[in-house]
């Protein structure tokens, strides 16, 4: 039996597939709300995770980001899955998005559909897997690139907030900032492209968006709080995911100095 990284892996991969093949061409747009959308690329996307997903693993439930929870009530397992994070990049001809797929708790993948990437984790160890080989993922904060989330909604303001982060003296002192709106830079945290990501929000281990790059960083080593410091939870505000205990101290101490 195909082991639950491989599905994730191979659930990334078809919803990349569509992504890609969908860039370029006038796709309908279904409004969410609030200024939100999607993409008949998400929705179709979205249908082929499924797919490899119901294939495999037909007993467990998946929650997507446009069907919502489907699968039995009393399933023992959950996957969180996200077809297209950066729909607003993709709509617009930016190729910074991502596929991402992962099992509540247990392995993930993240899959950049338009370099053939796949950053992968079976829940202990991290692992770039790129035209048929499988490399080590190993954060570092050498780049001194921080992305930051501007995305709305900000639920911690006015105690902390994003834009204010940019402006401290020692955040442009030490980093420098990238605004990359997709979860794809959680997994570059992870490959040591990014030194870390910072945003704000609640519950992001149980959100589709989130799931499968908090899990990438976490097996590859990197230091992944909330806001406050303290380990994710359901009641935790914020991200803050960082290459290494220096650099997530570092920015720690700025956003403790907003709040």
């Amino acid at each position: 039996m195909i082991d639950d990284v491989e599905v994730a892996i191979a659930g990334a991969r078809a919803g990349a597939e569509v992504v890609r093949g969908g860039y370029g061409k006038e796709l309908a747009r279904i409004d969410k709300g609030a200024g939100d959308f999607a993409t008949a690329a998400d929705v179709d996307a979205e249908r082929a995770i499924l797919g490899v997903i119901r294939a495999a693993r037909p007993g467990d439930a998946v929650l997507g980001e446009e069907g919502g929870r489907q699968g039995a009530a009393d399933a023992r397992r959950q996957w969180l899955v996200d077809p297209l994070c950066g729909t607003l990049n993709y709509a617009v001809g930016s190729m910074l998005v991502a596929v991402n797929v992962a099992l509540r708790d247990g392995p993930a993948a993240v899959a950049d559909p338009f370099s053939g990437e796949v950053f992968c984790t079976d829940g202990a160890t991290a692992w770039l897997r790129h035209d048929g080989a499988d490399t080590p993922l190993r954060p570092t904060a050498a780049t001194g690139l921080v992305d930051v989330n501007l995305d709305p909604p900000f639920p911690s303001a006015p105690g902390f907030r994003a834009t204010d982060l940019l402006a401290n003296p020692g955040f442009t002192a030490r980093f420098r900032p990238r605004v990359v709106s997709t979860t794809l830079a959680l997994a570059w945290v992870a490959a040591g492209r990014r030194a870390a990501y910072v945003t704000d929000g609640g519950d992001l281990p149980g959100s589709v968006h989130f799931a499968a790059g908090i899990a990438l960083c976490r097996a590859a080593g990197c230091v992944v709080t909330g806001l406050d410091g303290a380990p994710l939870g359901p009641d935790t505000r914020g991200l803050v995911a960082a290459a290494d205990a220096d650099t997530h101290g570092l920015l720690m101490s700025m956003v403790r100095g907003q709040s």
